[in-house]
């Protein structure tokens, strides 16, 4: 094995991928890169190189320690390869979502619209709209 590995194989080797056609699929579309460059997925990959995959909207570089091309256990993945990917950045705190009691029903026109209002959708109010949102139009009546 002094040329190397497949790097589809061995990113799926290495667990990084959870199938060689998602690894495949990930060179053809160009999140795979080996040295810095843009590979294929027949490209061999050899220890010492660092590969560059695409996961999610994150880089993770890992630098190749063994070849390998058979799928082991996560511990016998993890000796394939030294992980140099920085930690995430810390989640943004979101503001809480109301939670509505379970049992409780469908919500109704006025407690929908208090959702959107808190989760910034639309201003909740229309063009024949009063103070507390009620458009004032009852049943079988037409704007």
């Amino acid at each position: 094995m002094s040329e190397g590995v497949r790097i589809d194989s061995w990113l799926w080797a290495a667990r990084v991928y959870k199938t060689r056609s998602l690894a495949t699929a990930a060179c053809r579309a160009g999140h795979v890169k080996l040295n810095g460059d843009r590979v294929k997925a027949a490209q061999p990959v050899r220890p010492g190189d660092e590969v560059r995959a695409r996961i999610s909207g994150f880089d993770r570089i890992l630098i190749v320690q063994k070849l390998g091309a058979k799928r082991g256990s996560a511990s016998v993945a993890a000796e394939l390869f030294a992980d140099l990917t920085p930690p995430p950045p810390p989640r943004e705190e979101v503001a809480s979502v109301p939670v509505r009691d379970r049992g409780t029903g469908r919500p109704t026109k006025r407690d929908r619209r208090e959702l959107e209002r808190l989760r910034g959708l639309g201003t909740g109010a229309g063009p024949r709209d009063d103070e507390d949102g009620d458009p004032g139009l009852r049943h079988g009546q037409y704007p």
